[in-house]
């Protein structure tokens, strides 16, 4: 018998469903600079470590909640009970700590950093019984690239990132000049996207099929609005600078900070994007080899062959969520083009650090079109102000886009209000 939690909510919601009476946005947008006609509110705040979120049918909010050493994990449920636009009703399901989560097909999809559960949803979930295994064992390490992040195609698939953990696959992790491993043992058991039959329960990773490989983290990982393909934005490698550039002059410490460029790609069936062996060169704009493999910057080899990004990004931006707007309460131009979430950087020295965004990919007949564009900046604040990053995209269903923070603990809504 499975054991039941306890979640306590019981008044029918009116969230961010176009019901009630919504809240102004906030004067100074919460903060945050957007596009003329958008404007800004936050609906909840100080609530957790917040990861990646989800709509059930009645409005109510899910996201997805990391432990730290201050804070349990688990997942937390949102209602706006008065339709005021503000989710004042916060309540949490069970403790195990995650970073996705999708609502399909009656059931919460959650991702731990070793598994995939799946909740049976009600309206009122007063009594959510304890998840199902879909899928159990896959590989982790603490610290390193662990978070389990998923997409669910429209048949039920799931598209499972497995980061590697590792930077480039090398014979020692992070010691200046020291070679990389080839073939790399990571592959094969991570640096890729698994996928899994999400109506089938307790599968292992063995029981997946290897869909991708050569990735080294897709934290940010979303269907196309079919809802056939999966699509993703990579966290590149770092270290550059700091591993070798005694060795090869090129790597400077400011060549570091833009390099590799943060990739999107569209994850079809058997793409090798070339992790650990290639990266993308902004200045160059393809891959080239890395120096553990050989490189010296702008050296290619097997690189030249192996699988291109459909867009880059500034490096190290660190991207942490990715969705396709198929809503129709925006603009035209923002129809079925992306969004990403960027997390902002660490290691961009020695210039600021740089990232802590939204920012807006055009699409054009399934392709990207055009140059990106920041759509939401200012999280970061001032320089005396808490650091805000972007983690988590939703779309509600009244149309208006979510973004959920995991520094803070906010939950922001974003909405159109014409000029």
């Amino acid at each position: 018998m499975r054991k039941a939690l306890t979640l306590l909510f019981l008044a029918a919601p009116a969230a961010l469903t176009g019901q009630g009476t919504p809240a102004q946005c906030a004067p100074d947008n919460a903060g945050l600079k957007l596009p003329a006609g958008f404007c800004a509110q936050i609906v909840a705040d100080s609530i957790g470590t917040l990861r990646h979120a989800t709509f059930a049918p009645n409005g109510d909010l899910y996201i997805a909640v990391r432990s730290t050493n201050t804070q349990r994990g688990g997942i937390l449920a949102l209602r706006d009970a008065d339709g005021d636009g503000v989710l004042e009703k916060v309540s949490r399901i069970g403790t195990l700590a995650g970073s996705e989560i999708v609502f399909h097909d009656g059931y919460l999809y959650f991702g731990t950093d070793t598994a995939i559960v799946r909740y049976k949803w009600s309206a009122d979930m007063e009594r959510p019984m304890a998840p199902d295994t879909v899928v159990m064992g896959m590989r982790a390490e603490r610290g390193h690239h662990a978070a389990k992040t998923f997409a669910i195609g429209r048949d039920g698939s799931i598209y499972v990132n497995i980061g590697a953990p590792s930077n480039a696959c090398e014979e020692k992790m992070n010691v200046p000049g020291t070679k990389g491993l080839d073939p790399c043992p990571l592959l094969e058991t991570s640096g890729g996207i698994w996928k899994f039959d999400g109506k089938k329960l307790r599968q292992s990773q063995a029981d997946g099929e290897r869909w991708t490989t050569g990735i080294r983290n897709i934290v940010a990982i979303t269907m196309d609005p079919s809802g056939r393909v999966p699509y993703g934005t990579q966290h590149g490698r770092d270290l550059l600078a700091g591993n070798w550039g005694k060795i090869h002059p090129i790597y400077t410490e400011a060549k570091s900070a833009e390099n590799p460029a943060e990739e999107m790609f569209r994850l079809d069936k058997g793409a090798d994007f070339g992790w650990p062996y290639c990266y993308y060169d902004v200045d160059q704009k393809t891959k080239v080899l890395a120096p553990e493999y050989g490189g010296d910057g702008v050296k290619q080899g097997k690189c030249a062959s192996i699988g291109q990004p459909v867009a880059a990004y500034p490096g190290h931006w660190a991207p942490n969520a990715m969705l396709f707007y198929t809503a129709s309460a925006f603009p035209a131009k923002y129809r079925n083009g992306a969004f990403i979430a960027f997390h902002g950087s660490w290691n961009r020295a020695p210039g600021p650090q740089a990232g802590f965004n939204v920012v807006f990919q055009p699409f054009a007949n399934g392709r990207p079109s055009g140059a990106y564009e920041v759509f939401a900046d200012g999280f970061r604040g001032g320089p005396t102000e808490q650091q805000r990053r972007p983690t988590g995209l939703v779309v509600a269903p009244d149309g208006s886009l979510i973004v959920t923070d995991d520094k803070g603990g906010r939950v922001y809504r974003v909405r159109w209000v014409g000029r």
